[in-house]
């Protein structure tokens, strides 16, 4: 039965009140994340801006986020939540800041650190403010920590259950020397630790202004609020879709260690005000690192009804009440210990993305847009530079083409649906890494044809200039392609490339791992978006 539409009530603010509050809050995360992105020292953070900031309530409801990464965004309400829940709340005094990077309590991976500060007036907690960066290296047994073929976690790099790292004010340098002992950057990791934690003092001296300006009562009746009005707004956007079922099943095809089709079903149901979403038909976990937790899983269905709606919806808690999202504990959208999940938000995520699309087509007319590159498409690169004798790890995701939509053609090597980094620029690479770039291009062509083209993929390839490093490549749509819709053909499928220093190049499939010598290289294509329409209609 549909619930009740939430109403309203006396309690809460005005419609100029809501805007004010909506407005203020969010422009503390925003500043959150700009000032972790400006005193960051890995251009994976200050370039690429792999990072995401958020304002919560003392019991972990989300109240605001800047608009970052739609992964971190999505999954970061529930590590909050349940990070505070597991430390125990009450635990907590002025001057603590926790950190974890658990994937079974809701994170995406392990180099995703998640520093959390709680906020507190007096002796009250009042609120906390968190945010989320991925490292370049957090150990593991691959530089960079994104071992595809790894097929448990304890391969993957050191996890951290929820702890203080900051203790009434005090640094815990045992802890942290422990950490930096297991991390080969651990320059790097330990500057951008200490960046996220300068962040969120900032975050935590804005909210303390704001309090002394609206009280504790008053700032607790503006998330009450700003919550309801998130749920009253997406219930309105959701009865504008029609009522109706679909179920479409899309797959990856590598699990990290071998080639495997890997169903991933989706069930959708429209009622009312209301949107039921059942992934439990999914495959089971698999052997290697495409697992991803059941928060990536609701992080996807936050980002896919926003897109089929209303991208204007508020990101708070009351974003998902009217929704419920079903997954199975042992699946590979709902991994258990110890499964491995470093590549779950990289190719797992995208693909329950287009899973969900493919369902609400089956009951929408020209609400979905045909299928993008499918894929974070990650590469890392390290090793030891023989310079200096120290440890480097490349880390990026490239963009792909945008699937075309019933509005007009898909964008061209552009980042889609779950990701939203930008680029490490080719004179940064240079800098930072025994690497050249030779290709950094377009790749023409390679979008589905249709009455609206899909956007073209990306292709970029990297030289090694000296030493040797370990690669991790990891795209999807190799074996398969983006599909299109209406008619709309199909985008051209990725390319992973190994190109010794004689020149002679290697085809290799979707997740890889390999070394390269001085002067061999690693190129990757990048999938194209499925067009949309026939090209003659």
């Amino acid at each position: 039965m549909t619930k009740q539409t939430n109403h309203k009530n006396s309690d809460e603010l005005n419609a100029v009140e809501l805007e004010i509050a909506r407005n203020r809050l969010a422009s503390i995360a925003e500043e959150v994340g700009t000032a972790l992105i400006r005193t960051s020292y890995s251009p994976n953070i200050k370039d690429r801006r792999d990072c995401s900031a958020g304002i919560y309530a003392p019991d972990g409801e989300l109240l605001a986020q800047a608009e970052h990464i739609p992964l971190h965004l999505g999954l970061m309400p529930t590590v909050i939540r349940n990070a505070l829940a597991e430390y125990g709340a009450e635990n907590l005094r002025p001057g603590d800041v926790l950190m974890t990077n658990n994937p079974y309590l809701g994170g995406p991976h392990l180099p995703d650190i998640c520093v959390i500060t709680p906020v507190f007036r007096g002796e009250e907690l009042v609120a906390v403010v968190a945010n989320i960066a991925h490292h370049v290296d957090v150990g593991g047994m691959t530089p960079g920590s994104m071992a595809g073929h790894s097929q448990e976690i304890f391969q993957e790099g050191v996890r951290i259950p929820t702890m203080r790292l900051y203790a009434e004010g005090e640094l815990q340098r045992e802890v942290l020397a422990l950490l930096m002992m297991n991390i080969r950057t651990a320059d790097k990791t330990r500057g951008d630790l200490m960046a996220q934690v300068a962040a969120n003092r900032l975050g935590e001296r804005r909210l303390l202004e704001l309090l002394d300006e609206w009280g504790t009562d008053g700032y607790a009746r503006a998330g009450r609020s700003l919550i309801s009005y998130a749920e009253r707004r997406t219930r309105a956007a959701i009865a504008e879709l029609p009522d109706g079922a679909g179920t479409f099943t899309d797959y990856l095809e590598h699990n990290g260690v071998e080639e495997e089709k890997i169903p991933i079903t989706a069930t959708v149901t429209v009622d009312g005000e209301e949107l039921h979403i059942d992934l439990t038909e999914t495959a089971d976990q698999v052997a290697g690192a495409v697992n991803c937790s059941f928060a990536v899983s609701e992080a996807c269905v936050a980002y896919v009804i926003k897109t089929l709606t209303d991208p204007t919806l508020p990101s708070n808690a009351g974003l998902m009440a009217p929704i419920t999202v079903k997954t199975r504990p042992g699946s590979l959208v709902h991994v258990q210990f110890p499964g491995a999940v470093a590549h779950g938000n990289i190719q797992t995520s995208q693909r329950i993305v287009d899973a969900i699309y493919g369902a609400f087509e089956k009951f929408t007319d020209g609400v979905v847009p045909a299928a993008s590159s499918g894929s974070m498409s990650m590469v890392t690169v390290g090793g030891v530079d023989p310079r200096d004798g120290t440890y480097y790890s490349y880390v990026e995701t490239y963009g792909g083409g945008q699937g075309a939509a019933a509005s007009g053609p898909g964008a061209s090597a552009t980042h889609t649906h779950m990701t939203n980094t930008r680029n490490t620029p080719c004179e940064v690479i240079e800098r930072e890494y025994p690497l050249r770039v030779d290709a950094y291009e377009i790749a023409r062509g390679t979008g589905g044809e249709g009455r609206h083209r899909g956007g073209d993929a990306l292709l970029r390839r990297l030289t090694l200039t000296r030493g040797q490093a370990a690669v991790v490549a990891g795209t999807s749509r190799v074996t398969t392609a983006p599909w299109g819709l209406d008619g709309g053909h199909d985008g051209a499928p990725a390319r992973v490339l190994r190109r010794g220093a004689d020149g002679v190049e290697e085809e290799r499939a979707s997740m890889s791992h390999f070394t390269l010598g001085e002067g061999d290289s690693v190129s990757i294509q990048t999938a194209g978006g499925g067009g949309y329409g026939s090209a003659g209609n």
